[in-house]
């Protein structure tokens, strides 16, 4: 079983920055990623990232947002810039490997 503990969400303005962490209780040889869920919408793909390092990005943060990863530490990272109030959401690590694994999310808003 993976646990996935995320950390870094937060208040921050429009234009803003911020960086979100997600460490993995072990190694993951599949790919990880981050979604996001905002009041009332379903949940969305922000980005993933494969044990090789191919990314993906959703088409509304592209050029803003950067997902990386540290396999030697277990963790998966989104950098987070020139933040828009849509961006507001819940913010959930994934893995996606033998089986599906999430974390419990983190908050992050973004005041206009």
């Amino acid at each position: 079983q993976v646990q996935l503990v995320e950390s870094g969400g937060g208040l921050v303005q429009a234009g803003g920055s911020l960086r979100l962490s997600c460490a993995a209780s072990g190694s993951i040889l599949g790919s990880m990623g981050w979604y996001r869920q905002a009041p009332g919408k379903q949940r969305e793909l922000v980005a993933t990232i494969t044990l090789g390092g191919r990314t993906n990005y959703a088409d509304s943060v592209k050029g803003r947002f950067t997902i990386s990863r540290d396999n030697a530490k277990n963790t998966v990272n989104l950098q987070m810039n020139s933040l828009k109030p849509e961006d507001t959401a819940v913010y959930y690590c994934n893995v996606q490997w033998y089986k599906e694994f999430w974390g419990q999310g983190t908050q992050v808003t973004v005041s206009s």
